[in-house]
């Protein structure tokens, strides 16, 4: 839902790669990334077709499970700037694939013709937003070192698809310093490389409907939720729900041991009662309530940023003492 670009992206490159795979392997020397071939004989067309269609499935499977995790950017930027960030990851990418082969000639000796196939650049640029823009939410941890995150499930994925082939590694480089430069305020890709708004509003009309899915109805929606893909995701893994509940309930005793007790009764009236017209009735005295504890706007824009409003960001890190990771439990999960 909500995600039409990702659903495509989704369909169409992964049902062109099994059918390549099982039906036309004969058709498979024109999806090839041949380096020689775009240098020596010119065949820019074959950017096009090397750079979008794997003809691994394990790199289809590994980069099929990343865009799906990947989605929520699309829900949160919007379509347009979601293709704007990937149409500019892709051509830097290609760029920079070029430049890291001749470098690894020039300094190593090492004679590159070809790079495996597929849209891989621009999924390891999308991991530059998940890094930064995601917070990291312990679930738990594994012999009491090693912590288990929301975010070690994508990491692994993209480990995976890193040591599924030998010179992977340069796709994975170029698609992460191309997701930087388009993420850096400083060098101002983003405006230079975007979709337009004429060119979003044609593929809107004709591709959006057909990629389009109807919200979900069987779903009841939480007062408190962020996004909807962040809720449907919670609710569909439930198991990683209940450990990341667990997990806010040890963090809550670890702070009644050290005296920061997180007031959780201050937290929840407000957000039980929001759209209750007598909420007014219900509200506890000025006596009642501690002085508000100061926040972080840092904190409060990362919240937002997910797709909380600004008043219930400031309850939660009020509430949580200004702990980024129990709040974003807590919303998430209410």
């Amino acid at each position: 839902d909500k995600a039409p670009l990702s659903k495509s992206l989704l369909l169409v490159p992964s049902a062109i790669s099994i059918l390549l795979t099982l039906l036309f392997q004969h058709y498979q020397k024109f999806f090839a990334y041949n380096l020689q071939a775009i240098k020596e004989d010119f065949q820019i067309w074959r950017l096009i077709c090397g750079r979008t269609i794997c003809l691994d499935l394990k790199d289809t499977f590994c980069s099929s499970l990343l865009i799906y995790n990947f989605r929520i950017f699309e829900r949160r930027y919007g379509s347009r700037k979601f293709s704007s960030f990937l149409l500019g990851a892709w051509m830097l990418s290609a760029l920079f694939d070029l430049l890291l082969v001749e470098i690894a000639q020039y300094l190593f000796g090492i004679t590159i013709n070809s790079l495996p196939s597929g849209f891989l650049g621009p999924v390891f640029a999308l991991f530059v937003p998940f890094y930064s823009s995601i917070p990291r939410v312990q679930v738990t941890q594994v012999l009491g070192y090693f912590s288990i995150t929301n975010k070690t499930l994508v990491y692994i994925l993209g480990l995976q698809l890193l040591t599924s082939g030998s010179y992977i590694w340069i796709l994975a480089l170029s698609g992460l310093v191309s997701g930087i430069c388009y993420n850096s305020s400083i060098l101002k890709v983003h405006r230079i490389l975007c979709v337009p708004g004429w060119v979003a509003k044609i593929f809107s009309w004709t591709l959006e409907p057909i990629f389009s899915s109807a919200e979900p109805t069987n779903e009841i929606r939480v007062g408190m939720g962020a996004t909807v893909d962040i809720q449907r995701q919670q609710r569909m893994e439930l198991l990683d729900r209940q450990i990341m509940m667990s997990q806010v309930a040890q963090m809550r005793r670890q702070r009644q041991q050290q005296g920061g007790m997180i007031n959780w009764n201050r937290l929840f009236p407000p957000l039980r009662h929001r759209h209750n017209a007598n909420y007014q009735d219900h509200r506890p005295s000025e006596q009642d309530t501690p002085p508000p504890t100061e926040v972080s706007e840092e904190q409060v824009a990362r919240l937002m940023e997910m797709g909380f409003s600004r008043g219930d960001a400031l309850e939660a890190l009020r509430a949580s003492n200004n702990d980024l990771n129990v709040a974003t439990n807590f919303l998430l999960q209410h």
